[in-house]
């Protein structure tokens, strides 16, 4: 039912309020949404863990090898820049293991891929040298009743 009002009545009759109400209403409307580009070099944190991680994982690979076949870890080297760098590298694997771990259980995912996918290597590799870890530290355990500390003894290096 059409009512007639001044203000319909002033209309032509092709712009009656039913005539307003069926017509479709065109708008623009575009969305557009970026992916993020893995490819991209990543944040600073990234890149440091980036590079310790593929630094790092040698070095233990390294050490645990050196444990199990001797008994004790590396050597002190020149200046005991050798067992810095063991040491070093043990603290930057258990810190990729924590970050991914706080990451997980925040975003329900690990570590971001990161430029190449090395951050998500990287994170793997760090997994598996915690697991060699845990098993080399307990089979020294089992056959020697101890794991040599960080610093040199009389048992080792001393």
């Amino acid at each position: 039912m059409l009512l007639l009002s001044p203000i319909n009545a002033s209309l032509p009759p092709s712009f009656h309020r039913e005539t307003l109400i069926r017509q479709p209403i065109k708008t623009s409307c575009r969305i557009t949404a970026k992916a993020k580009d893995n490819t991209e070099s990543g944040g600073v944190l990234e890149n440091a863990a980036i590079a310790g991680g593929l630094v790092s994982t040698p070095v233990i690979g390294w050490s645990l090898y050196t444990l199990k076949t001797t008994g004790c870890g590396l050597p002190p080297g020149p200046a005991g820049s050798i067992g810095a760098l063991e040491g070093v590298s043990y603290l930057v694997v258990l810190g990729i293991v924590g970050w991914s771990l706080y990451t997980k259980t925040k975003t329900g995912s690990g570590l971001p891929n990161g430029p190449f996918g090395l951050l998500g290597a990287v994170e793997g590799l760090s997994y598996l040298s915690l697991l060699a870890i845990l098993v080399v530290f307990g089979l020294q355990f089992l056959d020697n009743g101890l794991v040599p500390g960080p610093l040199p003894s009389d048992q080792c290096f001393g």
